[in-house]
């Protein structure tokens, strides 16, 4: 039996480590129920295994390395050009004197809390472009919360969503703000939604602020002595929907 034509793709990517975990989830649960693909994809696992085995890589020359080197070093002035540097040099320096100015005029991004959105966004990006979305990677809710025990100074809750439409993925440690925080993971069709959360330090916010960062949108709350972002592409009425059932689901 072979493999499904418009799986082969997925496939290689699963064997990678490129898939999202949308397409992850989707694909392993695709090989449960199709053996074409599932002796394809111990094939592809097979050679890739035969591959990485010593003696199989072939060293590059240090002579080639040499070449690019010299291919890429920058090349000297012409003299025409030689002749007018005083003229260049003047002309760059002003420029630079000018893109001073306009750097010390223009008002600076602020660290804090206008820079943690952004913050926020480049590490759910991160985790996505990185195929690094979770650490601990199951839709069941008893295994993702005692899985941060003893990783993290608090217990966020973990409730499973799914017949909200918002079914859980899993969870993972990152780094925001200058501590470790934990990072639970959610779907929304082929859309992710992380959910940073660690206790606050000050005065709890009250309600929910929406913020738009990038493309973006988060969604901000806290509840239970702890602080929650949620960050996806996801629109911004589906992504309050998401809001408010884990808020709902987490009480008691």
């Amino acid at each position: 039996m072979s493999a499904c034509p418009d799986r082969l793709l997925l496939l290689h990517g699963l064997s990678d480590g490129e898939l999202d975990a949308a397409n992850t989830l989707a694909i392993e649960t695709h090989l449960r129920s199709c053996e074409g693909c599932a002796a394809e994809y111990e094939r592809i696992t097979a050679l890739r295994a035969r591959i990485a085995r010593a003696g199989v890589r072939y060293p590059a020359p240090e002579s080639l390395g040499r070449a690019i080197g010299q291919a890429i070093a920058p090349l000297p002035p012409a003299p025409s050009l030689q002749r007018g540097w005083v003229g260049t040099a003047t002309g760059a320096l002003g420029g630079l004197a000018a893109g001073i100015a306009l750097m010390l005029a223009w008002p600076s991004r602020q660290p804090g809390a206008d820079a943690l959105p952004s913050e926020l966004v480049a590490d759910h990006v991160r985790s996505l472009l990185a195929g690094h979305l979770t650490d601990v990677q199951t839709s069941d809710q008893h295994l993702v919360k005692p899985w941060f025990n003893g990783r993290i100074d608090f217990a966020p809750a973990v409730p499973e969503l799914s017949a909200d439409g918002f079914p859980l993925a899993g969870g993972r440690l990152d780094y925001v703000d200058g501590r470790t925080v934990a990072a639970i993971v959610y779907h929304r069709r082929l859309h992710s939604i992380n959910l940073f959360v660690w206790p606050f330090s000050g005065d709890a916010p009250s309600g929910v602020s929406v913020r738009h960062d990038d493309g973006f949108n988060l969604v901000h709350w806290a509840q239970g002595g702890l602080g929650y972002w949620a960050v996806s592409d996801l629109n911004t009425k589906e992504l309050l929907q998401f809001q408010q059932s884990f808020a709902s689901r987490s009480i008691g």
